[in-house]
């Protein structure tokens, strides 16, 4: 790896903080050994620091232009990028992940501060809304009426374990609170410190550059909970971003509603991400679908949020041989290095229970050394499924458990069992999908989003797309993390009746200066008001 010495400090508004005496190391998961760089864990005067700075940041930040906060997303991929290889191998080191994935993840990471730049600047997302007066309507006047969507304040955001640029430091709960207008200030994860360093350090940089408050952006570490609890407690927060897991998120979650002031906590903690194989479709593609399965669920070691843990199909011979067909491909694969003991050691845990279970019967099951991951698939019945709990929890990593059901309509009352997922996946041909209409009213009620003949490995960053779903996949449905549609978690309605035009802000004034689109009289244009 390149030369770079890590201070290990906490990043506070600017500056360098290390008052804590507890420190700690990154660990290369794949030796054991401990990384270069001291990180040390912050103090409850540091957090306070931080969330005070993000406070004063945010009413100083309220005159900056959109283009201004378009620009400074601009400049912080631009300063992401210039890390160059410094980056990618600690990355690497870090993670255990490969070059190529993790600059293939950058990419992704810089996109996605480009994508909500472009947001910001074209700015139809604020959704202004205008009602202007009526004053001789009868038989009561209407008062001018105009409303628009604002920054909340200060977000605190928690980085990902299994991606370390994405979900992480300058990922995508980051990115769309500083489009809301919301200072950032993010708890690293422990297991990549010396990458959230390089990151931070890069988004400082691009503060400083485009002239905000030092406090838009902080940083701090900690590998104790209580250093948590003590950011989400804070009275000067006013949101969480969360990935992880369910334990910690709904710690988190439970902290921020028992404030005297309860904030919301956009948590993603798990999710199963059940596959349903229709009968004419794996009648006639049996062999293509277990091959696409086994790659799914062995992508990245299976560290995916969207990684299918679960599998129905209705039994038969069809089934057998997809059975045979994904245990066939999962027994060549070799055993993998997971992004940290942590998560292998709750992996291996994981599969144990699983297999555990009478009526589980294992298919496949490759061996490997207590500090790796082998692939697994299992198999069991409708009845063994429906009365063990324990098989409609997530198993983080590479392995997934099909269910054999009589029929379409047992699929159905299985489906009606599970808990909310980010994903349902449904392969078929028209003949099955005429027939499965009441499977996919279940799953509407239970995913937040339903994809048709694919794998739910790979979430598409656009627009359009929703990552989120009923608890415990998250604690809030209608959000998002992935998409433009990501900055409404951090942003709130403000209403304004019959102020002047000088003192209304500027996108709500009669005339449309930077021409977005606007609802005005309940149809959307970019025109002026017109009286």
């Amino acid at each position: 790896m390149p030369d770079h010495a890590f201070h290990g400090s906490n990043l506070i508004a600017g500056e360098r903080a290390h008052e804590g005496t507890f420190t700690f190391t990154a660990t290369d998961p794949t030796t054991g050994a401990s990384l270069p760089g001291s990180f040390h864990e912050a103090t409850e005067t540091e957090i306070d620091r931080a969330l005070t700075a993000a406070e004063e940041a945010f009413e100083a930040n309220q005159s900056q232009s959109p283009e201004a906060w378009a620009t400074l997303l601009e400049t912080m991929a631009d300063e992401i990028e210039a890390l160059g290889e410094t980056l990618v191998q600690r990355v690497a080191a870090e993670t255990a992940l490969g070059e190529g994935r993790v600059r293939g993840e950058r990419g992704r990471t810089t996109n996605q501060l480009r994508m909500f730049a472009h947001l910001v600047r074209e700015g139809s997302w604020v959704d202004a809304r205008i009602d202007p007066a009526i004053p001789d309507r009868e038989p009561v006047p209407r008062p001018d009426v105009r409303r628009m969507l604002v920054p909340l304040g200060p977000v605190a955001v928690f980085g990902a374990s299994n991606f370390p640029l994405a979900f992480s430091v300058a990922g995508g709960d980051t990115a769309s609170a500083l489009a809301a207008g919301c200072p950032v200030v993010v708890k690293a994860h422990p297991a990549h410190p010396g990458t959230s360093e390089l990151v931070a350090e890069a988004l400082q940089r691009a503060v400083e550059a485009c002239g905000f408050h030092q406090g838009t952006f902080s940083l701090v570490h900690g590998v104790q909970p209580a250093v948590s609890l003590m950011l989400v407690r804070h009275p000067f927060l006013q949101a969480v971003g969360f990935t992880g897991s369910l334990k910690a998120g709904r710690a988190i979650f439970d902290a921020a509603a028992a404030r005297p002031v309860p904030i919301p906590v956009y948590a993603e903690m798990g999710s199963v991400n059940p596959v349903f194989l229709l009968p004419d479709a794996l009648a006639e593609r049996g062999t293509a679908l277990a091959d696409g399965l086994a790659d799914s669920v062995t992508l990245g070691a299976g560290q995916f949020c969207t990684n299918p843990g679960l599998v129905f199909g209705v039994a038969g011979d069809a089934l057998d041989g997809f059975m045979q067909a994904v245990a066939s491909e999962l027994r060549d694969t070799s055993a993998f290095t997971m992004l940290h003991g942590g998560i292998c050691k709750a992996y291996r845990d994981g599969v144990e229970a699983v297999a555990g279970v009478a009526g589980v019967e294992v298919a496949a099951r490759v061996e490997a050394e207590p500090e790796a991951a082998g692939a697994a698939v299992f198999t069991t019945d409708a009845e063994v499924f429906f009365s063990e709990p324990r098989l409609h929890e997530e198993v983080f990593g590479p392995s997934t458990l099909v269910v054999r059901c009589a029929d379409l309509a047992e699929m159905e009352l299985l489906a009606a069992t599970l808990e909310g997922n980010l994903t349902a996946t449904l392969h078929g041909t028209s003949a099955d999908l005429a027939s499965a209409n009441r499977l996919i009213q279940v799953l509407r009620r239970r995913v937040g989003r339903l994809i048709l003949n694919g794998f739910p490995t790979g979430v598409e960053v656009c627009p359009s797309m929703h990552h989120g779903g009923p608890y415990p996949a998250t604690t809030d449905v209608r959000s998002t993390s992935v998409g433009t549609a990501a900055i409404y978690r951090f942003a709130r309605p403000i209403c304004y009746q019959d102020f002047p035009q000088e003192a209304l802000p500027a996108t709500l004034r009669d005339q449309n200066e930077r021409g977005i689109w606007r609802l005005i009289n309940g149809e959307q244009t970019r025109a002026d008001v017109t009286t």
